[in-house]
């Protein structure tokens, strides 16, 4: 069986993702693409212009068998890099399960873990992220911390060679897109409802939603005497007692802190556990007695004692039109509109700045960054109101950015903004849902560069094609590599969620993650030292004075983005890979 592709010299290498160097003029070097388990694939035949060319030495970097390629990085094979091109270089990490640490608070499946860890350190991967559940860890009682399991995994993670991303998860597991297993809030904190439901937040109809507690108990002394901000900070510092050894061997660069549901600061204004369904705007989540009554007290500072919260925003599963608050000229436009929004999105703005600035405290002189994670509400986002956006707490409309405030609060921690569905295109959603999933990166990463920050990222939904970490990579590195300098414009870095079965086992699946990773390092081989790409961490320093919540509300001037590259020079293929992918896999089941 023989494959005939016409084709330029160029365009093979635009598919196949070879370099220049690998694919002369109108000649390929001879050689043939072993199978898997040793065996032959039958020759490959490219043809240019009439002319034959005889077959590929490697099609495309990601085609290999499912051993160890020669020359992967591992920890004891020799580093190649171009040290301006290493300049270009972007970490990639990968979110380990949800149930990676069980709800009994033991690590889970440790042997087939540790084989998945090799396998990812094997691939150039830089590290893993996982998530310290609050509900786990301080599950017995106040003030009683167990991080046993925890230390276990951190052992392994270092063991294997990796570095570890860390998020201090004060949220749920379960309820949202992709939650498989249920991990509450711890039981004596969640008795407090009993009676007290109000520490819950609330939507208009009164339904409560466990998944965090309310911003409006922040500095209500609660919880057996302490705040919701004290609870936290309190498990940041037994964190930082127990794991310290961790933190001063630099297995850990950095620590994301939890400020909303899902571990994002944002409002749980979509909670699949009450019934909403994709593209519903949502609801807002502010009916809670305690943000009832500070919303009262600041409208009455305003001089306008008559406004209460929006009774006309529909319900979750809602379009903007069936509105009187998002429909066009609707409340979100009016004075009043305007002011309940503002107060709204700056209570996230002030919830995010104190916790973050409890956790600078904690880590003080630690060598780590901090890090904050915010969701991308990608639906309705070309629709005049945003209104998924906006009940999510993001008050961006056309004339306001809503997220350059928060890049501008962040940035006095020097905090990584870490944004996610870093992988989906406009295409792929549904026309009704108003996506603006491209647009929506751009404005969020542009604004976090113009605010002198580190941008990071993530995936918001596990993805195994060449199209979705195409767009990763784009977004990783807007204008390609730059061959001369340190690019202009460069993610931190990107999670990939997450690790998993389906990732691991499938051949074509992992062939094309580990092209992926490649060509996140710009094509060097992987490199332990962050300093040779311009990420040296030195110990943590003082959060820089707070910034007036005037001067945050001055980034809400809209600017626009920089501007974006069609498609990424790193590409890991196309169609004509997604081809010779489909023959691998029909020849290793043929001679399975």
């Amino acid at each position: 069986m023989t494959a005939i592709i016409c084709s330029s010299a160029s365009s093979i290498r635009e598919v196949i993702g070879l370099r220049h160097d690998e694919v002369a003029r109108d000649t390929c070097e001879v050689g043939r693409i072993k199978a898997i388990q040793g065996r032959f694939f039958p020759q490959v035949l490219l043809v240019n212009n009439g002319i034959e060319l005889r077959s590929l030495h490697a099609v495309a970097p990601d085609i290999a068998s499912t051993k160890t390629e020669v020359g992967s990085p591992t920890p004891s094979s020799p580093r190649k890099y171009n040290e301006k091109i290493l300049a270009n270089y972007v970490p990639i990490y990968v979110m380990l399960p949800l149930d990676v640490i069980t709800l009994n608070n033991t690590l889970n499946n440790q042997a087939k873990l540790e084989g998945q860890l090799r396998k990812l350190r094997a691939a150039g991967v830089d590290g893993v992220m996982v998530d310290v559940w609050w509900g786990i860890v301080e599950s017995v009682g106040p003030k009683q911390y167990d991080w046993s399991a925890y230390r276990s995994l951190f052992k392994l993670v270092q063991k294997n060679g990796l570095k570890l991303q860390t998020i201090m998860s004060f949220h749920q597991c379960g309820g949202n897109i992709g939650d498989v297993v249920n991990i509450p809030l711890p039981q004596w904190v969640l008795k407090v409802r009993e009676y007290d439901p109000n520490i819950f937040y609330t939507d208009r109809a009164g339904t409560r939603n466990s998944e965090y507690l309310s911003i409006g108990v922040d500095n209500r002394p609660l919880f057996k005497g302490r705040t919701a901000i004290q609870m936290y900070a309190d498990y940041m510092k037994s964190f930082r007692e127990n794991m310290y050894d961790f933190l001063a061997s630099g297995l850990l660069v950095d620590i994301e802190v939890g400020l909303g549901p899902a571990g994002e600061l944002r409002y749980p204004s979509y909670p699949e556990n009450q019934g909403w369904v994709f593209p519903g705007i949502g609801e807002f989540q502010c009916y809670d007695k305690y943000l009832e009554a500070e919303f009262r007290e600041a409208a009455m500072a305003a001089g306008h004692p008559e406004w209460e919260l929006p009774d006309d925003a529909g319900t979750y599963n809602s379009t903007p039109e069936l509105t009187g608050f998002f429909r066009p000229n609707g409340t979100y436009t009016t004075e009043k509109g305007r002011f309940f929004l503002t107060w709204y999105s700056n209570k996230l703005l002030s919830h995010g700045d104190q916790i973050l600035d409890e956790a600078n405290r904690i880590f003080l002189g630690c060598r780590l960054k901090l890090a904050a994670k915010v969701a991308g509400i990608h639906w309705w986002y070309n629709h005049d109101s945003h209104a998924a956006e906006l009940t999510s707490g993001f008050y961006n409309v056309n004339e306001r950015d809503g997220y350059r405030p928060i890049a501008r609060m962040l940035s006095r921690h020097r905090a990584i903004f870490n944004f996610t569905c870093l992988e989906m295109r406009n295409a792929e959603q549904i026309a009704i849902a108003k996506s603006g999933a491209e647009e929506l990166v751009q404005q969020v990463l542009s604004g976090g560069w113009r605010e002198q920050i580190e941008v990071a990222g993530e995936n918001a939904l596990p993805r195994f094609d060449r199209s979705g970490y195409n767009q990763i990579l784009l977004n990783a590195r807007p204008n390609g590599v730059d061959k001369t300098d340190h690019p202009k414009l460069k993610m931190y870095g990107v999670t990939y969620l997450r690790l998993s079965d389906e990732l691991m086992m499938e051949g074509k699946n992992f062939r094309i993650f580990k092209t992926f990773v490649k060509k996140m390092h710009a094509d060097q081989d992987y490199c332990a030292d962050p300093s040779k790409y311009g990420q040296e961490i030195g110990p943590l320093e003082r959060s820089m004075p707070p910034v007036p919540m005037k001067e945050l509300l001055e980034a809400t001037e809209p600017m626009e983005p920089f501007q974006w590259d069609e498609k990424t020079d790193m590409s890991v293929g196309g169609a004509f890979s997604g081809f010779i992918d489909s023959m691998i896999d029909m020849i290793a089941y043929i001679f399975k």
